[in-house]
């Protein structure tokens, strides 16, 4: 009991995309004295903010937020770098006698959080290195990706091809080790880094496949197709941020091999098939407590709700 009181307190909100994460954080942050971490992977880039529905400055309403618009959409970011950064940043927040709360959709950057993974306890293999070194060289870049899906598709749905570095890393550790990186992962003792109450929101599953499309459709009308566009013109491809769902499908628009109907199609298609992954991911990983965040029900009631328990979890009663 003592161990988990000399832990720093943290609120995390997770859930499918378009669940209504933004503004029950907002709320909840509000009661609870509380500052906003991003745990969203895509929210991270700079120029990225119709197509990840980034919170607008106005939605804010005065609440701190934490981790957006870090890096430039060219550059890379692992799950390791965001575990670096939100517990520096948790730490922050927490001395400074405010609640950090966690909120975001990217399940593995959550658990990197949460948990003490260490991303770099494997040994390195220089022979292993030197062989895939010298087959990217031969074979290209999409031979090498398309090893790495067959001994890990884990780690090969979240490393673009052309993130050759980072591809070599995870096969090094697959023939290193006999075992995928998501698997060294996986066994890693689960021991809790923080005194955490994680809250789900979910949501009956057509009504969300409604929200996302409605969604989109406000994203189109919010710039979407100009805001891809500008990445495009700027000769930004083949990097992590573009393989976003909302750029990658437009991008193809842009290529001349799809009508922008098509993408639009496509995009709704994966971004509902992205929600159903999530939710399998959080439950299956997680020990979170669900709050449903199905229509008719009242924002501010379901708020309310979620503060008692959170309050009740942290022993925050008292102090707020």
């Amino acid at each position: 009991m003592e161990m988990t009181e000399e832990k720093e307190k943290l609120v995390v909100i997770i859930g499918p995309t378009a669940v209504g994460k933004t503004k029950v954080s907002v709320k909840l942050a509000k009661r609870l004295n509380g500052e906003i971490v991003n745990g969203d992977a895509m929210q991270v880039y700079k120029g990225m903010d119709v197509g990840t529905a980034k919170i607008k400055e106005e939605e804010k309403e005065g609440i701190p937020h934490h981790l957006f618009d870090v890096k430039e959409p060219t550059e890379d970011f692992s799950a390791a770098d965001f575990q670096k950064l939100a517990i520096e940043k948790i730490s922050e927040i927490a001395k400074n006698g405010r609640i950090p709360i966690l909120v975001g959709g990217t399940g593995l950057y959550i658990q990197a959080v949460l948990y003490h993974y260490n991303f770099t306890e494997n040994s390195s293999n220089p022979a292993y290195r030197q062989r895939f070194e010298r087959m990217l060289h031969e074979q290209g870049n999409i031979a090498l990706h398309n090893l790495l899906k067959k001994v890990d598709p884990e780690s090969a749905a979240r490393i673009h091809p052309n993130n050759a570095r980072r591809v070599i890393r995870a096969l090094e550790i697959f023939y290193s080790t006999g075992k995928s990186m998501s698997e060294h992962l996986k066994e890693q003792e689960e021991q809790e880094r923080y005194n955490a109450a994680i809250i789900g929101l979910t949501m009956e599953r057509a009504v969300l496949y409604k929200r996302i499309d409605d969604r989109v459709d406000q994203m189109l009308a919010e710039g979407l197709v100009e805001e891809v566009k500008r990445l495009y013109d700027q000769g930004i491809r083949d990097v992590q941020s573009i393989q976003a769902i909302g750029y990658k499908e437009l991008y193809k628009y842009f290529d001349g091999n799809v009508s922008l109907e098509e993408a639009v199609a496509t995009l709704k298609k994966n971004t509902r098939r992205y929600a159903k992954r999530q939710f399998t991911w959080f439950r299956n990983k997680m020990d979170v407590k669900w709050f449903d965040m199905t229509p008719p029900v009242s924002l501010e009631e379901k708020v309310n709700e979620i503060f008692h328990y959170v309050a009740g979890k942290l022993l925050l009663e008292k102090k707020y």
